[in-house]
Parts: structure tokens; C-alpha cells; sequence
């Protein structure tokens, strides 16, 4: 049994500031599980949505928040044999990681790939493998084609950014602060667009992606923002193109506009990579050894633009919640750094 802190939420709530930073005993992993000594935990809305009770998965009270993580092997069951203690590790799970240290299955910890820090190691997974199924699977893109990533300048856009260009299109890139989008551009973009309008809506960039293209528009939309962002971007695909609907980050489900679909020939398309997997298995382990080659080649460095140490993880969710996040933010415990 060991005495840790960690973050853990008692009741559904919308204030996140909710939760509380407890002193716990966690008991030694079972004979199939790993304790792991926390270094880096990334913060996704799909924390904040599971405090409020808006997530379908729903853990039962109380639970720590925080389901991308990484750090040190501190002790193995008696039956682990993938592990051992002293090893560098990345996982990923719904839950726990605001804390010191947790438990899991010994076969969801993977070694952490090529030369990824543990804050890029914590931050890579669900964005990665997101664009990943979404442009090489859902999307099918092509070499030399126009690739349109909105909300490019958060972790799961500047995922499609990344991966856009390692399947050879060309990149144009959404965002809502200039500050961020030079981020991005720096990145490899080809083209950012801020695409705040002066009345605070999103929109505005209709017409400039298909002066950049000099076609109809852009062959594939990724959209994890939908609203009015959706409906725009009906206008400014190119015939035969796909739009690749992520999420809702707008708030609002959008409506797709039949006629446009019929005229264009295009695809709208829907993407919930971690869905594939249970569906079907070897096309998940497919995807899954790709991912682990595209990290080991050093071709996926996720941007992590700030750690708060997990006493202040309620701050690090409050720079999510405002937007204010420049690609992936982490929680880190056990005095880890960014820079180490």
C-alpha cells in the first residue's frame, strides 16, 4: 500500500474547480497490473465533459480525471512479463491519471517511442490516432491534394496538420488566433487562415480557400468544429471531395445540406477512431502498428505548450475550457519538467 495525492472528483458538477486534491492509499498492483509513477497526464475536454456528467462514459464516484499518461514503472504483479520496473512508459485509459501514481494493466503500458518526451508521450495518442484513421482510412488522401483542417491550432487539429503532410497534401490550416496559427504555419502549413469574424462567429474562409486552390475548394475537410464552420465548409469543397466530421467544439450539431451533396458528389463522412478497434479488431491492430511506426520514425512530435505541476490541474483544464491552448497542455507529478 502506498499513500499518494491525487485529484479525484466527488460529485457531477459544472464547476471543475469541484474536484479535490486527496490523500489516498493505493494498494499494489495485482498479479496482470503495473503501478505507475506519474510524470506527464494530457488534459482533454473529454476531461471537463466527464466532471460535468456531459461524457457517455460515466466512472462511478469518486474517480480522478486524466486518461492519457505516462511515466515510470514503479512495481509489476506477479504475473507481468512485458514490463519491469525502471521502464518508460505511455498508456492510455479513461481515467486516473491526475495523480501520483495509478494502476493498470500490464498491456496498456507501451514503451515510450522514439525520442517523444514524456509530455509528447502523453499527448500523442487520441489526437494521433484520430487523423490518422480520419485521413488515411475515412478519407482516403491523396498525394497533391488540398487537405482543409479546421481547429488546427488544438491537439486533435494539429494532429490532422502533422499527418496531412506526412501523406503528402497540401495543408491549409483554421484557427482563431494569429498568435497560434504562426505555430502552425511554422509547423508546415502551407496556408493558415484566421477564421474569427469580427462579431466573435467563426466563418470567413469560404472564399479564400478556393482562391488558394483554384478549384471548387479543398479535396478533404477535417471539422472537428461543425456549427457554422460545417456549413461553410459545404460551400468550399471541392467536387468529388470528403468531409471528415470529428466533433462539435462549436456547440452546435450542424445540418447537412442534401442538395450540395447530390451537386458535388461529395462524402459526408464520420469519424470515432476508437470505435474501429472494437469493431474490428485487425483493422485496429492495423492502425495501431502504424501509429507505432509513424512515432517511432520521429514523424509525430505532438506540441505541448505548457505543463502545470498537478497541484494547479484544475488551472491547466481552465486553459483548455478557454480556448487558450496551443496544440496539447499537461499535468505533470513527481517533479517532472516540460524540458525534460
Amino acid at each position: 500500500m502506498t499513500v499518494i495525492r491525487a485529484y479525484r472528483c466527488h460529485e457531477i458538477s459544472e464547476d471543475i474547480a469541484s474536484i479535490s486534491l486527496d490523500e489516498v492509499d493505493l494498494p499494489d498492483p495485482g498479479p496482470e497490473e503495473v503501478q505507475i509513477r506519474m510524470k506527464a497526464c494530457a488534459v482533454n475536454f473529454t476531461d471537463i465533459l466527464t466532471i460535468q456528467g456531459k461524457y457517455q462514459h460515466k466512472p462511478a464516484l469518486p474517480f480522478s480525471p486524466g486518461g492519457e499518461a505516462s511515466g515510470v514503472v514503479a512495481k509489476v504483479g506477479s504475473q507481468v512479463t512485458n514490463v519491469k520496473e525502471g521502464d518508460s512508459v505511455c498508456f492510455g485509459g479513461r481515467s486516473g491519471g491526475f495523480a501520483e501514481a495509478m494502476n493498470i494493466p500490464a498491456n496498456s503500458a507501451r514503451p515510450i517511442p522514439g525520442k517523444m518526451t514524456f509530455a509528447q508521450a502523453a499527448s500523442y495518442s487520441t489526437a494521433y490516432q484520430t487523423a490518422w484513421v480520419a485521413l488515411s482510412h475515412r478519407g482516403e488522401l491523396q498525394p497533391g491534394e488540398w487537405l482543409l483542417v479546421h481547429g488546427a491550432t488544438g491537439g486533435v487539429g494539429m494532429a490532422a496538420v502533422d499527418l496531412g503532410q506526412v501523406l503528402g497534401a497540401k495543408v491549409i490550416a483554421t484557427g482563431g488566433s494569429d498568435e497560434k496559427l504562426a505555430v502552425v504555419k511554422s509547423r508546415g502549413a502551407d496556408v493558415v487562415i484566421n477564421y474569427t469574424l469580427p462579431d466573435g462567429r467563426l466563418g470567413g474562409f469560404r472564399e479564400k480557400v478556393k482562391e488558394v486552390t483554384q478549384t471548387g475548394g479543398a479535396d478533404v475537410i477535417y471539422d472537428p468544429v461543425g456549427g457554422d464552420v460545417f456549413d461553410e465548409s459545404m460551400r468550399c469543397v471541392n467536387w468529388g471531395g470528403r468531409i471528415l466530421t470529428i466533433g462539435f467544439t462549436s456547440g452546435r450539431w450542424p445540418s447537412a445540406a442534401v442538395n450540395l451533396i447530390l451537386i458535388k458528389q461529395i462524402a459526408v463522412i464520420g469519424v470515432r477512431a476508437g470505435e474501429i478497434g472494437k469493431r474490428d479488431p485487425i483493422l485496429g491492430r492495423k492502425f495501431a502498428h502504424e501509429m507505432k511506426e509513424l512515432a517511432e520514425s520521429g514523424k509525430i512530435q505532438p506540441h505541448v505548450c505548457q505543463a502545470f505541476p498537478l497541484d494547479q490541474a484544475v488551472e491547466a483544464m481552465r486553459l483548455l475550457e478557454n480556448r487558450e491552448v496551443i496544440g496539447k497542455c499537461v499535468v505533470t507529478a513527481n517533479g517532472y519538467l516540460l524540458e525534460s
